[in-house]
């Protein structure tokens, strides 16, 4: 079943050439988040919205993460009117596959998600693609719900870019 995540907030587009598992091809390890939320004291549910590539692989990866609850595979960054797949296999309804992750904030920090989002998930080098899934709606991107997510966010992928964790520049 497919979902549409339309959402108010502006995008992080990943415009990075960083490799993008545990240990890059540049022998640096992806660091844990320099600024990040701490873990609430209290069971909640909080959400995040990501996109890279084919939302099928990266809803698989996140329905193993310690303090994720649910994972739903949609489409975000368009209208309604153009979320279904005929509509956004075309590439031009500015939609992204994406996956909303449903996850307790007293088990895994918005920091942490992020890390295992750009070390696992996916491989924000591949312009416009993943792997052999081809086209506009494969991008690469962080949908924030808030301030703090897009403080986050911004953060992390400047400190990965910095730590020049990638062999070719940012």
């Amino acid at each position: 079943m497919y979902r549409s995540f339309l959402l108010s907030s502006a995008i992080l587009l990943i415009s990075t050439t960083m490799a993008c598992n545990a240990v890059t091809a540049s022998g640096a390890a992806i660091p844990d988040p320099a600024l990040d939320a701490p873990l609430d004291s209290a069971k909640g549910q909080q959400t995040a919205v990501l996109a890279g590539g084919c939302f099928w692989g990266v809803e698989a990866v996140f329905e193993h993460v310690k303090g994720v609850t649910d994972v739903r595979s949609g489409y975000s960054g368009g209208s309604a009117a153009t979320a279904n797949y005929d509509k956004i296999s075309t590439g031009e309804s500015g939609h992204a596959e994406s996956v909303q992750i449903t996850y307790d904030p007293s088990k895994i920090s918005y920091g942490q998600l992020l890390k295992v989002f750009f070390a696992v998930a996916h491989d924000p080098t591949q312009l416009n693609r993943q792997g052999p899934d081809k086209g506009a709606h494969y991008r690469s991107a962080v949908f924030y719900a808030n301030e703090d997510q897009k403080r986050i966010a911004q953060a992390y992928i400047d400190q990965l870019d910095q730590a020049k964790v990638s062999d070719g520049p940012s």
